[in-house]
């Protein structure tokens, strides 16, 4: 049924676009017939559809990567900064969570780390369907933030960091882990305190011993289900593991030098003293960087879809 259904979600827009081009069809041998503005603003509403659902075929023929249909993984930390960078992580959060709701994505937080003062210094993040993880991929990397901060007094322009990683939802054959190189351990979940104070340790913690991988879970209301959902991201970064292992040892025997580094942005978001949001890999850039943070990400993503293709793994550039 999951294949059938995977299937339909191919099909079904094609489907859909064969009947806009046989409705525009009618249109023009109608328009040709008779002088109808009613009509004639009709036909350019259908056509306008017609072109935004081919533009989306279009760049969904550039996701055949292998697990471009898979779940996504997000894992949001905070770089350099302080206050401001675990503050800008919540906004790259927030971000996110607008973009899965205007594509009408299910998505769910494993686990939050708060910062000291305001902010988060770590966000895991799961976004199911809609080939989630093919259309984000290229996110992975650090984001540099320009604005003056609300957490300085003088109000002087700041500067600051974080780094996303995305990762695909790996199924547990694809990874071979022994449970004897994960240690378990178990604490009480963070919250409010007062009434609401967590009494069981119901949070879960792995660390996968050979690699040194961490990764914790406390927003399951069950440890049982905690000790799930950190499975499955330890399964993710230890299958993203091999992968870059794999790509090393080709870029060693092909001589060449990794083109990018941690502290290099791939994108750059500029609050002050201009707007601009630009994206140092593909050059696609906007100055309406209120409309991003709401979630309007599609043509960053399209850009590097359309620069890197489908032979793009989520490290293109990065």
């Amino acid at each position: 049924m999951q294949e059938l259904s995977a299937l339909k979600e191919q099909v079904d827009p094609w489907n859909r676009l064969q009947r806009q081009v046989a409705d525009l069809r009618e249109y023009a041998e109608m328009i040709g017939t008779e002088e109808d503005p009613e009509l004639l603003e009709a036909m350019e509403q259908e056509l306008h559809a017609a072109r935004k659902d081919l533009e989306s075929l279009e760049l969904a023929t550039l996701l055949g990567g292998e697990h471009d249909r898979s779940n996504a993984i997000l894992e949001l930390n905070a770089g350099a900064g302080g206050t401001e960078a675990c503050d800008w992580v919540d906004m790259l959060f927030r971000m996110y969570v607008r973009w899965a709701e205007h594509h009408h994505l299910a998505y769910e937080v494993a686990d939050q780390v708060p910062g000291e003062v305001a902010g988060s210094k770590s966000i895991t993040l799961f976004l199911r369907g809609g080939m989630s993880y093919g259309y984000l991929k290229g996110e992975s990397g650090v984001h540099r933030l320009v604005r003056i901060s609300p957490f300085d007094a003088n109000k002087r322009r700041h500067t600051s960091f974080a780094s996303v990683s995305v990762l695909p939802e790996i199924e547990e054959a694809q990874v071979n882990l022994d449970m004897e190189d994960v240690r378990v351990d178990t604490f009480r979940s963070g919250g409010a305190g007062g009434q609401h104070m967590q009494k069981n340790e119901t949070a879960v913690r792995l660390t996968h011993i050979p690699t040194g991988i961490v990764v914790a879970c406390q927003n399951e209301r069950s440890q049982g289900q905690n000790r799930m959902v950190a499975m499955r991201v330890l399964m993710a970064r230890l299958y993203d593991l091999q992968q870059a292992q794999a790509r090393a040892k080709v870029t060693e025997l092909r001589g060449e030098q990794r083109a990018i580094e941690w502290g290099s942005q791939i994108r750059s978001y500029v609050f002050q003293p201009y707007t601009l949001v630009k994206d140092h890999r593909t050059g696609v850039e906007t100055g309406n960087v209120i409309a991003v943070m709401d979630g309007e990400i599609d043509a960053f993503l399209q850009g590097y879809l359309r620069k890197f293709g489908a032979s793009s793994d989520g490290h293109s550039g990065v």
